[in-house]
C-alpha cells in the first residue's frame, strides 16, 4: 500500500463485469479530474492468442491437465507484482496491452490477439487502476493483495457464471456444449485455487445474483439481466459507510447483514458511483498530504 502511488484493483472471473466496473471508474475519474494508469488484467497472460490455442489443445488432448486462463502456468503473476510494487514505491512501471480485436490492432500495425511491446507508464499519473482476473492472488511467489489499496471483488453466483460462458462460447466463438463443459471441468482446480481466495482479501465485493431458475445452467435459453438480478455488495470493514444514505439513494435497497446491502440489479452502476467517489476522494486527500 502506497500513500504518494495509490493503486485500486478490481478482480473478477471471466465475464464477471469487471470491464462494466472500469467503464464506471472512468467516468468517476475524468468527473474528479483524477488521472490514472489503467491496466488491464489480459496484458499479463503469458502467451498470445495463437499460442494460448496452442496450450489449450494440447491440455485438452491430456485428459489429466488442469492449465487454464485461471493459473499461474498461463499468466505472468510475477511481473505484475513488480509493477505494483514498483509503481506504490516509485509512480512508475512496466506495462504493456492486449490487443483483442482489429480496431485495437490497427494503431500499432500488429495483429489481434498479440501485445505489444512493454512500456514505462506515463509519470505524473495520480493512481493506479487495475481491472482482470488476479488483482489479488496470492501464492507462495507473490502477494499481489499486499500492493493494493482498495479491492473490489466483481463476482456472479458460479451458475451464472457458467451461463455467460456458456453462451459466449457457443454464440460467438462456435464451441460445442462438450468442449464448453470440458473447458470448466478443466479450469476448476485454478478457479478454486487462484479465484475464489481473492474474494476473501476484497475490500468491497459485489455479487450478482439471479431472480429466475438458473438450477441447470447447461439449458438455459437466456442469460438472467441485470433487472432480474440482485445486488449483493459486501463491505469488509463496514465503519465509514453511509448505509442510510446509501439505502435512500439505491431505491427498493435493504441490508441483510451489517456489512451487507443488497439492491435491484441494474443499480450497479450507480451503487458504484455512490460508494467510491468518496473513497476516490480519500486516496488523493491522503496522497496530497504525503507529499
Amino acid at each position: 500500500m502506497s500513500a504518494r502511488h495509490p493503486i485500486i484493483v478490481v478482480t473478477g472471473s471471466s465475464g464477471a463485469g469487471t470491464t462494466t466496473v472500469t467503464r464506471t471508474f472512468q467516468q468517476i475519474f475524468r468527473r474528479e479530474g483524477v488521472s490514472a494508469a489503467i491496466v488491464e488484467g489480459d496484458s499479463f497472460h503469458r502467451y498470445d492468442r495463437r499460442e494460448m490455442r496452442a496450450k489449450v489443445a494440447a491440455a485438452q488432448e491430456d485428459r489429466h491437465s488442469t492449465f487454464s486462463h485461471f493459473g499461474p502456468d498461463a499468466n505472468l503473476f510475477e511481473e505484475l507484482d513488480d509493477l505494483f510494487r514498483s509503481y506504490g514505491e516509485t509512480g512508475g512501471g512496466r506495462t504493456r496491452k492486449y490487443l483483442h480485436d482489429e480496431k485495437e490492432a490497427e494503431p500499432y500495425g500488429q495483429d489481434p490477439g498479440t501485445f505489444t511491446p512493454w512500456e514505462e507508464i506515463e509519470p505524473g499519473t495520480d493512481m493506479l487502476f487495475y481491472e482482470g482476473l488476479h488483482g489479488c492472488v496470492r501464492t507462495e511467489r507473490v502477494d499481489l493483495a499486499r500492493h493494493a489499496d482498495l479491492k473490489i471483488g466483481v463476482v456472479p453466483i458460479v451458475n451464472l457464471e457458467w451461463i455467460q460462458k456458456i453462451h459466449r462460447d457457443r454464440n460467438m466463438r462456435g464451441y460445442s456444449e462438450e468442449a464448453i463443459v470440458d473447458t470448466i471441468l478443466r479450469r476448476m482446480p485454478d478457479y478454486v485455487k487462484y479465484i475464489c481466495p481473492q474474494f476473501s482479501s476484497t475490500d468491497v465485493n459485489f455479487q450478482r445474483v439471479p431472480t429466475v431458475d438458473t438450477s441447470n445452467p447447461f439449458i438455459a435459453r437466456d442469460i438472467p439481466t441485470s433487472d432480474e438480478s440482485m445486488l449483493v455488495i459486501r463491505f469488509t470493514r463496514p465503519k465509514g459507510i453511509d448505509f442510510p444514505y446509501l439505502l435512500s439513494m439505491l431505491k427498493d435497497s435493504f441490508m441483510t447483514r451489517p456489512n451487507t446491502i443488497v439492491c435491484p440489479g441494474d443499480k450497479m452502476a450507480l451503487a458504484m458511483q455512490l460508494i467510491f467517489t468518496p473513497m476516490i476522494w480519500q486516496l488523493v486527500d491522503r496522497k496530497k498530504k504525503a507529499f
